[in-house]
């Protein structure tokens, strides 16, 4: 999915504040990764339940949710304690959601019930951060503009400094005060983060922090609800250190726990699309493997060691048991990977990206070819696939054959 197609439906939608009187249709708990990690878990939920309708509740108490927000978040499971910060924490996102059209609530009681009305959106929001960060972006300044107050952030982005910033954090709590039930500066101001750096990493410029204006042009990694992933520690590796001296103080993968739930997720949208899209067959159609089911969601290069494209869908290919415990992993040593059949997995890889993003058009868009380029790199310990232009998949061949020659 591209973002043209994202603001097709926004521009579906009116969200003119003005008129919804809707304070939350973003809120505290609203982080480009929480967001993605709830729309993970409503598609999880929905995808077991033949009736794929839901309250908070039903998606706080699921098991998957349970086990992967109290790994991540550090937090209780939410059947034990904690009700109160769960109902944020799983509410504000879907109130979210629902506020932009992706779902759809009706009042069930003294809560709400929801079903999905964009299920494609909703999944390429569940895909990854990424996805979810292009996502809030686009609506948040489709909000702002039918609201009528984006030249305030627009005036802010374009002078960059405290006077234009007082101005438009001003501005925002004036016109939430005057136009939403949210009636105090700092529960505008907790929302206002939300609001403006997003767009600030958008543009590459600087946003807020602590209430004041930042000292730095926001990044990606700050727009974060507490975690970094390992291209965000690895990127802030000291300049004098060498990066296997480093690589020695970060987490085990097995201690960092968003680092195994998004490599496990990137498994599970593979696996999903595999068995959907692709009939479960094999990425690597050796004509003796076609009759087997492809269950297997193989590294072509291995998690262990190149931690920062793990949870990339584009460094994972579809093989059946026999393809990876025998082939691609000699004698099913699983620590080792065959050479000769990592090229064989990397040309497959390829023209399933090309299928993909070029010829299919009965199945949605997964794969990002500026990011496959990133595992290209990582996995040669280069930069030259940087160089190779947008789609041009018979130039990312001819380059990978080099390395295996």
């Amino acid at each position: 999915m591209d973002n043209e197609t994202i603001q097709e439906f926004l521009d579906a939608h009116d969200y003119d504040v003005r008129k919804t009187r809707n304070g939350r249709w973003i809120d505290q708990k609203c982080t480009m990764d929480v967001v993605c990690l709830v729309a993970d878990c409503i598609i999880e939920f929905v995808e077991r339940t033949p009736d794929r309708r839901f309250t908070v509740k039903d998606i706080w108490y699921s098991e998957y949710t349970a086990e992967n927000v109290r790994q991540i978040f550090s937090k209780p499971n939410p059947s034990e304690q904690a009700s109160n910060e769960y109902d944020k924490y799983f509410g504000q996102p879907i109130k979210l959601l629902d506020a932009a059209g992706i779902l759809h609530g009706e009042r069930r009681g003294a809560g709400y019930r929801y079903e999905i009305v964009n299920y494609e959106i909703l999944e390429y929001i569940s895909f990854r951060e990424r996805n979810c960060y292009h996502f809030l972006c686009l609506y948040i300044e489709k909000v702002l503009r039918d609201s009528g107050i984006y030249p305030l952030f627009d005036s802010f982005f374009r002078q960059q400094d405290k006077d234009s910033f007082r101005e438009l954090k001003d501005g925002y709590t004036a016109f939430t005060i005057a136009n939403t039930p949210i009636n105090g500066a700092t529960e505008c101001g907790r929302i206002f983060t939300k609001i403006v750096n997003p767009l600030a990493c958008k543009y590459r410029k600087r946003g807020t922090e602590r209430g004041h204006i930042s000292r730095d042009v926001i990044t990606q990694d700050m727009l974060l609800y507490n975690q970094r992933n390992w291209r965000d520690i690895l990127s802030a590796k000291p300049k004098e250190m060498t990066r296997a001296d480093y690589e020695i103080t970060l987490p085990k993968p097995d201690e960092d726990h968003m680092a195994v739930y998004r490599i496990n997720r990137a498994k599970r949208n593979l696996r999903r699309f595999n068995d959907r899209y692709r009939s479960g067959v094999t990425e690597l159609r050796e004509e003796r493997h076609l009759a087997d089911s492809a269950t297997q969601m193989h590294h072509i290069f291995p998690a262990g060691d190149y931690p920062q494209i793990a949870d990339y869908v584009e460094n994972l290919i579809a093989l059946t048991p026999t393809q990876h415990f025998s082939y691609a992993h000699p004698d099913n040593h699983t620590q080792y990977i065959d050479r000769d059949y990592q090229r064989l997995c990397l040309i497959a890889k390829t023209e399933s990206i090309r299928e993909n993003l070029l010829h299919c058009d009965n199945q949605p868009p997964i794969y990002d070819f500026d990011l496959y380029r990133t595992v290209l790199n990582a996995g040669f310990h280069t930069e030259e696939f940087s160089e190779v232009q947008d789609l041009d998949f018979d130039d990312v061949l001819r380059r990978i054959e080099k390395y295996y020659h």
